[in-house]
């Protein structure tokens, strides 16, 4: 997962701080982030005021194409098409087919998450849409094996918009990071210069806040 970021210093004064991350640079306007040595995330310098300030999450695909494809033939978007990323591996940029963006990513020198699903790394990604039932459809084609099959641990989920934002609020993924104490840690956010979109509520995987970083990048702090 990444953040596209007006400011990539804020941001890792915020982040550095909050979640205990180190930082190395590496392409032009990007730093990787790292929990204990291990990568856990990227910062982007977001070079166009007219896109989003957000997180977003990558899945993973042996096939970037194929699967872009399929996106296609589910009834999404292709925003981006598949791109090779230096000499780390294949993005591409999608939407399902309410609207929801996600990214794609086909791993050549770099695999992804070293570290999840503990303090300070990514734990789950919830999807917020106006139809379950049609989130299911699509992606329960496109991840079958991943959420359904004999093996799978899935650390993603979706939800009507309505229960946590209101109705006009775009579908979208929101990503969570895994902390100790919540309301310790929505302390730290506040005084970071963050915000608490959405108190403290429970869920099936946890208890939940949701938050924006200074430059108003919107994440969950989820505590189990």
């Amino acid at each position: 997962m990444d953040a596209q970021i007006p400011d990539v210093e804020a941001g890792k004064r915020f982040y550095g701080e909050l979640f205990g991350w180190s930082f190395e640079e590496a392409e032009e306007g990007t730093v990787r982030a790292r929990l204990d040595g291990e990568p856990v995330a990227a910062l982007v310098r977001k070079t166009d005021g007219r896109m989003p300030t957000v997180w977003s999450v990558y899945f993973h695909t042996p096939d970037a194409a194929a699967l872009a494809g399929r996106i296609r033939a589910g009834g999404g978007q292709i925003v981006t098409p598949p791109h090779p990323v230096g000499d780390l591996g294949t993005a591409a940029l999608a939407a399902d087919p309410d609207g929801a963006v996600f990214a794609l990513w086909q791993p050549d020198r770099h695999p992804g998450f070293g570290r999840r699903h503990e303090p300070g790394a990514f734990t789950w990604a919830e999807l917020y849409t106006r139809d379950t039932e049609a989130a299911n459809a699509f992606y329960g084609d496109l991840f079958h094996d991943a959420l359904f099959g004999p093996d799978a641990e899935p650390d993603f989920g979706r939800a009507p918009l309505s229960s946590v934002f209101p109705p006009e609020m775009p579908p979208h993924f929101l990503v969570h990071f895994r902390t100790e104490d919540v309301e310790a840690a929505l302390g730290t956010v506040a005084r970071l210069g963050g915000r608490v979109r959405v108190p403290p509520f429970e869920t099936s995987y946890g208890g939940v806040a949701v938050v924006s970083d200074g430059q108003g990048a919107s994440f969950a702090l989820l505590q189990r």
